[in-house]
């Protein structure tokens, strides 16, 4: 059996020797796929025996994609790590032992996945552990081709492995801001695809989600109205689902990532929807709003 891992980064260089260390003896190869960074990134990875590719990033669906087209061919499996996350002792024996001995009927694992946030590994919320398929067998994943929330879709049976993988991010709260305001331009593009009129919508019952614990809670706020849910779902995740036991950090936490996060994201969309009602040109609007540049190749 032929297992490798596969890591997309940029800029990680407080990041890449940790990870290498933990997973070093785990995998027959290890494959960095670069968005040409400027620090360091490349000087540790040639430090280690791993493959290192680079490739202009354009979204991590296609960068992850095109990863899948540059490993050998005599993989068996497949296993997404980041360049911020540790595998638990516990995730390393059962990829010893368990992997191998899988019937061939099944193609996918999901793992539990936890959250390092301001000094403290975060317990509550309804979101952890967040059940995310992460290894796959080579031929039967991809990513769908989304700007943000990509789904790795398996083409066959997915089980769930008990142990855990671990985000554990050392870059400081100004960068993770910084990250996410970034990261809410995509998605209040995906939310505008989604309702655009001259877009086909995708049911929501069809929507096959790596996420399923937070499926049915992404279907019921998704019909929720704007703005408003935003804050109802903070209320949830730190009154209801116990986020405040988790102290200051998951207050941080879900404060900034339920409800921060959310209401930037419909706050942005709302925005592009008045600004393509005001401009005839629709990629145009999506550039002067969300600072993307969409590519003659999308759905518009």
């Amino acid at each position: 059996m032929k297992i490798i891992a596969i890591i997309l980064t940029f800029n990680e260089e407080i990041h890449l020797e940790r990870c290498l260390i933990n997973i070093k003896n785990y995998f027959n190869d290890i494959y960095i796929i670069d968005s040409f960074s400027n620090d360091k990134t490349k000087e540790i990875a040639l430090k280690y025996n791993v493959k290192f590719l680079e490739n202009k990033f354009i979204n991590h669906a296609k960068q992850f994609n095109w990863a899948l087209t540059q490993i050998d061919n005599d993989v068996d499996w497949i296993f997404r790590i980041d360049a911020d996350e540790i595998l638990t002792k516990s995730l390393k024996t059962e990829l010893f032992y368990k992997l191998p001995r899988l019937d061939a009927s099944i193609k996918g694992i999901s793992l539990n996945r936890y959250i390092f946030f301001q000094g403290k590994l975060l317990k509550f919320g309804g979101v952890f552990p967040n059940k995310i398929i992460r290894i796959f067998r080579k031929g039967f994943g991809f990513y769908e081709n989304k700007w943000m929330d990509e789904r790795l879709t398996i083409n066959g049976k997915i089980i769930s492995f008990k142990s855990n993988i671990i985000d554990h991010n050392l870059k400081p709260l100004n960068w993770w801001i910084k990250k996410h305001n970034i990261y809410s331009n995509k998605e209040a593009l995906e939310l505008f695809k989604k309702n655009y009129p001259l877009i086909t919508k995708e049911s929501l019952n069809n929507v096959k989600d790596t996420n399923y614990n937070l499926f049915n809670l992404k279907k019921i706020y998704s019909l929720s109205p704007l703005i408003i849910r935003s804050f109802l779902y903070f209320l949830y995740r730190y009154f209801i689902r116990f986020g405040f036991l988790d102290g200051y950090p998951g207050l941080c936490f879900h404060l900034l990532q339920g409800f921060w996060y959310r209401l930037l994201v419909d706050a942005k969309y709302i925005e592009l929807e008045n600004k393509v009602k005001e401009n005839s040109n629709l990629k145009d609007s999506i550039l002067k709003v969300l600072d993307i540049e969409v590519s003659e190749k999308e759905d518009f």
